[in-house]
């Protein structure tokens, strides 16, 4: 009898331990399950804040887009700068003094080549101008300044043997440069930039894409193969009244990335121009240099009306086209990834 009662006994303090263990565990289930409740609260309020804080405004230094106008009209006032023309000639002592007055460092690259359609063998001189050359990250702006021979997109067969005035094909990108090298010698940007004016670009035999853009293949060809720079930009046909610069093929093949980091600036900028549709590859200056590992973007419309005629003259241009572009470039030099 007395066995039983405390056989009994012991089972029911092992039923107080069962209870009691069970009711821990259960405060314990209960406790994690509290902590991952408000550790998630605690994740969602954090990344709500976090996208809540406001994008702190990207350092574009004033564009003047009368100054950049006027280097437009002073190189048309030369003529139409085609290869062993005089009006070459003295474009380009215009531009080297120009940029000798701003930049470190400018460099003469001078190359003979003979044009296909022609025969004729011509000087062609590539210009780089450099800016805090002892800085390692770098930029690439680029621009061609040179005129086609012909204007082959004139129905008048007179007016076709005519060379191109190239306010908008050549001198619109040149003259955004200019500007963007003096606002470089006044407020130097965190990074090196180099600025370079391709000669030779516009003399190609269309659907023979070798014939294009020599200048920038002849440098391509002979960079130093330490020169990487983290991003470059050609400015080309960027002065049309009516811009419109879409992603261009070749660009978002090979350098996506870049395209999505500058259109995300003109984006922040409220610059509607830099629109989100997609034009198909066009053979230009980048071309060489995305070959060459270069990650250059090619901001360029070529939904323009006088493109290859005697018609592409400063009327055509704005100095308001001008200025949208040299802001979005200058935001990509004064505030780097």
């Amino acid at each position: 009898m007395v066995v039983t009662i405390l056989f009994a006994e012991e089972t029911k303090n092992h039923n107080r331990i069962g209870l009691n263990l069970q009711k821990n565990r259960t405060r314990s289930s209960l406790k994690i399950t509290f902590f991952l409740i408000c550790f998630a609260v605690v994740v969602v309020f954090e990344s709500a804040c976090e996208s809540q804080k406001p994008v702190a405004p990207l350092k574009v230094p004033a564009f003047d887009k009368h100054n950049a106008f006027a280097h437009l009209t002073n190189q048309v006032a030369f003529g139409a700068r085609v290869p062993g023309s005089e009006a070459h000639a003295a474009c380009l002592a215009y531009l080297d003094s120009t940029l000798n007055e701003y930049a470190e460092s400018v460099v003469q690259q001078s190359f003979e080549h003979t044009i296909e359609q022609t025969g004729e063998t011509v000087q062609l001189t590539n210009l780089i101008a450099s800016f805090g050359t002892s800085i390692g990250q770098r930029v690439l702006l680029a621009a061609h300044w040179d005129c086609r021979p012909w204007a082959d997109s004139e129905i008048d067969s007179v007016k076709a043997k005519q060379p191109v005035p190239g306010a908008n094909d050549g001198a619109s990108g040149v003259a955004v440069l200019l500007e963007i090298a003096r606002i470089l010698k006044n407020d130097p940007p965190p990074v090196g930039v180099d600025i370079i004016f391709f000669d030779g670009e516009d003399f190609g035999i269309h659907g023979r894409d070798e014939t294009w853009a020599v200048g920038a293949q002849h440098f391509a060809s002979k960079k130093d193969p330490r020169y990487t720079p983290q991003i470059g930009l050609l400015l080309d046909m960027i002065g049309d009244k009516n811009l419109k610069l879409m992603k261009e093929g070749y660009s978002m093949h090979y350098a996506p990335g870049v395209v999505d980091f500058v259109w995300s600036y003109a984006s922040r900028l409220g610059i509607s121009e830099f629109v989100a549709e997609e034009t198909g590859p066009i053979t230009d200056d980048h071309l060489p240099l995305l070959k060459a590992g270069i990650p250059c973007i090619n901001l360029i419309d070529l939904d323009y009306a006088y493109h290859h005629t005697v018609e592409d003259t400063p009327d055509k241009c704005s100095p308001e086209s001008l200025e949208k572009v040299g802001k979005v470039a200058l935001a990509v030099v004064y505030n780097p990834q």
